[in-house]
């Protein structure tokens, strides 16, 4: 291509760009208008009126407007290592955007001449009744996102009554995060391929006072995760220092769960020897009610009640263990159908907004289960971060239950959304 063609091109594609939308975001219609005076410049309608600039960060959880204003922040705080694990999905990472984007496609449809002057958001979730839906999900490592922990964010939640899951990856024993909670809490299981293993696990879990085990069964395999390794070279700290990669056991003995479990013979924490047969055996050992978490189809979602678990999370993971491209919030209808109300449904992934969580509930959802968010907050202020974040998506989901015309969660029905 000769220097005039490109040339050519090049003004082609700066008309395209003046007329597109992606002008909206911040720096690149600067950058159009830099390039070539002479295009037209066309005003993205609406005009995004937020700040555009990163480094206008808030700078305590009170000037937060959404939860999004926390992720920044975390971003400047946590170590580029520590951030990358918790922002990355896999792959070219389609399922991470699809878990966001997937909220369009259904359309909330408001009612009128309802009395919503007062809004009871509780919840019974397997037995307890919580003041709202909006659950605490499991993730793990909170100590390196900020030193106060799960304990942090146990106590952020007692604010709310919210109900917590702990991650078998906790930097703090189920324990504390119980007696910080002032409550029983949930345990996510990572049951690996040995039995033993797993046993112990449930034991500890049990012994501590945990109500249900949500058994994670889609960690199994492994991933390629593309922001995490990008990060990573930018993280100038020796890892060693806090991390022994030498070998399984000498990796997780700073993790509480780990305490005295023989992890001889494995190579990894996968599950990827997990059938319905272990899901029995895990029933028939613990007396905590079992939930499976990581359902996303119809057939397996049958398939749990047939084995007579507690209830089931649809989850791909928040898209950190595959890339399929398919949301939660798409594969939810065809779940909740299929179960017909004979368990309870918790779903997750991509959770952001009031009006995200309000869909789920209309659609047949028990509860939402958000992760990232609280994270962000925890890194960016610790507990009164976590308090932020969980009181803000309490507000947006009161504010979109008043205007749907729902008094109570029980009066969030099917016919309150439809597919776009």
């Amino acid at each position: 291509m000769n220097s005039r063609d490109t040339a050519a091109s090049r003004r082609q594609l700066l008309k395209w760009l003046a007329a597109s939308p992606l002008l909206a975001f911040p720096g690149l219609a600067g950058l159009a208008a830099q390039t070539s005076p002479r295009v037209p410049q066309a005003r993205p309608d609406p005009m995004i009126w937020a700040p555009g600039d990163l480094q206008d960060l808030i700078t305590t959880p009170a000037d937060a407007i959404n939860v999004f204003d926390f992720e920044p922040v975390a971003r400047k705080n946590v170590p580029p290592a520590h951030f990358g694990y918790m922002a990355s999905g896999i792959d070219d990472e389609v399922t991470l955007r699809a878990n966001r984007e997937g909220f369009l496609k259904f359309q909330l449809r408001p009612r009128r001449l309802v009395d919503v002057s007062k809004v009871d958001m509780s919840t019974n979730i397997l037995g307890v009744r919580y003041d709202t839906p909006i659950v605490v999900a499991p993730i793990g490592g909170h100590r390196a996102y900020h030193s106060g922990g799960e304990e942090a964010v146990a106590r952020a939640a007692k604010v709310g009554n919210h109900l917590m899951i702990l991650s078998t990856q906790s930097t703090t024993s189920p324990e504390a995060v119980i007696a910080a909670r002032g409550a029983p809490i949930w345990y996510q299981l990572y049951a690996t391929n040995k039995w033993d293993v797993t046993k112990a696990f449930l034991a500890r879990a049990e012994r501590a006072g945990c109500l249900a085990v949500a058994v994670t069964v889609d960690r199994n395999g492994g991933r390629n995760q593309e922001t995490l390794f990008r990060l990573q070279r930018t993280d100038t700290r020796n890892c060693s220092a806090c991390h022994d990669r030498g070998n399984l056991e000498a990796n997780y003995r700073t993790r509480p769960m780990y305490e005295g479990v023989d992890l001889s013979g494995l190579s990894n924490i996968q599950s990827s020897a997990l059938t319905w047969e272990t899901i029995k055996r895990i029933r028939d050992t613990t007396r905590m009610k079992v939930v499976i978490k990581g359902i996303l189809a119809h057939e397996d979602a049958e398939l749990a009640v047939k084995a007579g678990v507690d209830g089931i999370v649809v989850s791909n993971h928040g898209a950190r263990s595959e890339d399929s491209g398919r949301s939660t919030i798409d594969a939810l209808p065809e779940i909740v159908e299929r179960v017909g109300g004979r368990m309870p449904i918790l779903i997750d992934s991509g959770f952001r907004r009031g009006t995200d969580i309000a869909k789920a509930l209309c659609m047949g959802a028990t509860a939402v289960c958000v992760g990232r968010p609280y994270i962000w907050g925890l890194g960016a202020f610790g507990q009164p971060g976590v308090e932020r974040v969980l009181d803000l998506l309490r507000t947006e989901l009161f504010a979109t239950m008043q205007q749907v015309g729902a008094p109570s969660i029980k009066n969030l029905v099917p016919a309150m959304v439809r597919r776009a």
